[in-house]
């Protein structure tokens, strides 16, 4: 009886023990996965930050350097001789066009447009008056001055860099560059995350979500409003709230839209003071909140496995109880009921038959259970797959940081072009970060999306760039024919450079230690099909391999060298661009690797 309620109270507080876990333990997931979405967030927003910082600073002292010229002086003393506005339009124009910025042009104190890289254009600024806007007024006063704004005649968005002009030591005027910064906000969409500006009255001027702009984050009251419009900072732009409602989670900045595709997004802020805005990065939290529940699946499955075995040992112990029990009945009755005795046996033995059946079947379950639990461990290995950003990211940053201290040297040096060479470096740099984020972006990309026309050439270009320091380490001799130039094929340019990376980097794999280590890539344009072959003179592949070798999680090397993923998602790709992949030995030894894609022309748009 003791034992019964034992067993009683053990089966009551099992539901106890659950409801305890997934109260606390989805709590603890939940802070845990956020903890870590924060960070992918806070290394997205440094990113912005950098990039913003990188191309204002570019454009930042050219105003003041320019304001010195000759010309510009002399047109500023004489703001009426037709001769000095006709030589600084030309000017102006040509330094426009070599700086690449949008516009620049020279200003009376009176704020009238006397001169402008864009004379020659419909919406010319010349004659135009601007002396309402704040940059033109803290110029005017001696200061360098910034601002963004849309502007009001070429209702082009740009940011602007003011400096005084000084004639005979006194200041007689002001010259503005405008700088475009659409490309910045273009590289913002469809990425991971959602990415905006807003100026100090919390309107957004800058976003990756086109519908969000000049949406205000704070409540757009009339204090707000009337400091907007005096400097016209949008011009005619109808300002509208943000539908969002802020929440906060274990001290992180939530907020979730009210509109119909309702989402909630981890916001992370950054003020940058010399602009006077803030960047602020936001992020999906649909993972993490499916990521804490899978972990709560996890250990409640656990914790009911551990149940389920639990009552098996119970289960065994009764019985063996009441096995024991008839055993001393039938003793007891041994010598008058011999023929019961015997039935008793027989019932005893089938009952035995029905627990070990039982059992196996039980057992039966349990591994098809612990199956189940290594292929979801595989599954959530690959979340893991990030963390390589943040390694791939080091190096660009080291050098942009080292390039980025030599130029403000360089410019303390009056050393300009040296100091602009280093600033198109760290652009480099940081292009080179973005296409490293687009390739863990395009690894879970949706199939089915838009393709385009993508140059063969070019992405074994781009190949080679990558797979080149393993090929050293390989000692491996890649030897390339693609045949007649200019081979187009329908696919995406990065994917297919992915593809490509992992085939040569497993053919390097294969040859390294080898006598014969060389390695083909050849190309050949038959009729509507290009076919892409790489073959290496390593070891041949065994039929039996050649059947899974495309499986996930399938892999030849050994432990800790691979995760048997690379040509998986490599058939997926391929697959995905309407082609195929094929792999086979080679009559004189080796793997023979073959790409099939549909061949394209140049007048189709690319998708990446």
């Amino acid at each position: 009886m003791q034992s019964v309620k034992v067993r009683l109270l053990a089966l009551c507080l099992v539901p106890l023990v659950l409801a305890a876990v997934i109260f606390q333990g989805g709590a603890l997931a939940m802070r845990s996965y956020m903890n870590e979405a924060s960070l992918q967030a806070s290394s997205a927003l440094r990113l912005a930050v950098s990039a913003l910082s990188g191309h204002l600073s570019r454009y930042e002292p050219l105003p003041a350097l320019i304001a010195d010229h000759d010309g510009i002086k002399n047109l500023i003393a004489h703001p009426r001789d037709q001769a000095l506005r006709d030589t600084a339009n030309a000017y102006l124009k040509e330094i426009n066009a070599l700086l690449e910025s949008s516009d620049i042009y020279v200003m009376t104190l009176d704020g009238n447009t006397i001169a402008a890289s864009n004379h020659d254009q419909p919406a010319s600024f010349i004659g135009q008056n601007f002396s309402y806007r704040p940059y033109f007024q803290d110029a005017a006063r001696g200061k360098q001055s910034r601002f963004y704004a849309l502007g009001t005649t070429s209702l082009k968005r740009g940011y602007y860099f003011a400096s005084p002009v000084y004639v005979g030591g006194r200041i007689s005027g002001v010259i503005v560059f405008k700088v475009d910064i659409d490309s910045i906000e273009t590289s913002w969409r469809g990425g991971e995350y959602k990415i905006f500006v807003s100026d100090p009255e919390g309107i957004i001027f800058m976003t990756g979500s086109p519908e969000w702009l000049y949406s205000g984050i704070l409540p757009l009251n009339s204090e707000r409003l009337a400091r907007t419009q005096a400097s016209r900072r949008y011009a005619e732009a109808v300002l509208k709230p943000l539908p969002i409602t802020p929440s906060t989670l274990d001290g992180h900045q939530l907020v979730t839209t009210t509109t119909a595709d309702s989402r909630e997004y981890l916001v992370l802020s950054h003020y940058m003071p010399e602009a006077d805005w803030t960047v602020n990065v936001l992020m999906d939290t649909s993972s993490a909140r499916i990521q804490a529940r899978t972990m709560i699946v996890a250990i409640v499955l656990f914790l009911c496995l551990a149940g389920l075995a639990l009552a098996i040992f119970l289960q065994r112990r009764v019985r063996q109880e009441e096995r024991m029990r008839m055993q001393i009945e039938a003793r007891n009755e041994l010598e008058h009921r011999v023929e019961e005795r015997t039935a008793d046996l027989a019932l005893v033995n089938q009952r035995i038959e029905l627990e070990i059946a039982e059992r196996r079947l039980t057992e039966q379950e349990l591994r098809k259970t612990q199956a189940d639990l290594i292929q979801a461990g595989k599954l959530a290995g690959l979340g893991q797959m990030s963390a390589a950003l943040s390694h791939e990211l080091n190096q660009p940053l080291a050098a942009a940081k080292t390039y980025a201290d030599s130029a403000a040297m360089l410019i303390d040096l009056d050393r300009v072009p040296e100091a602009r060479d280093n600033v198109r470096r760290i652009s480099g740099l940081i292009d080179r970060m973005a296409s490293i984020s687009r390739h863990l972006r395009n690894f879970g990309r949706k199939p089915n999306e838009k393709l385009g026309p993508v140059a063969l050439d070019a992405v074994v270009v781009d190949t080679l760039e990558i797979v080149s320091a393993r090929l050293k380490a390989a000692d491996a001799d890649l030897r390339i024919d693609l045949g007649r130039p200019g081979i187009m094929v329908q696919a995406g340019s990065v994917r297919l450079q992915q593809v490509l990376v992992n085939i040569i980097t497993n053919a390097a794999d294969a040859v390294e230690g080898l006598d014969d280590r060389r390695i083909h890539l050849t190309a050949e344009n038959i009729g509507k099909k290009v076919t892409l072959t790489v073959r290496d003179h390593g070891p041949s592949v065994p039929n039996a391999i050649a059947e899974r070798i495309f499986d996930p999680f399938f892999t030849t090397k050994g432990v800790g060298k691979g995760l048997g993923l690379g040509l998986s998602i490599s058939y997926n790709i391929i697959k995905d661009f309407g082609g195929s992949l094929m792999v086979s030995t080679h009559p004189d030894g080796g793997a023979v690797f073959r790409i099939e894609l549909e061949a394209a022309t140049a007048t189709r748009e690319a998708a990446e």
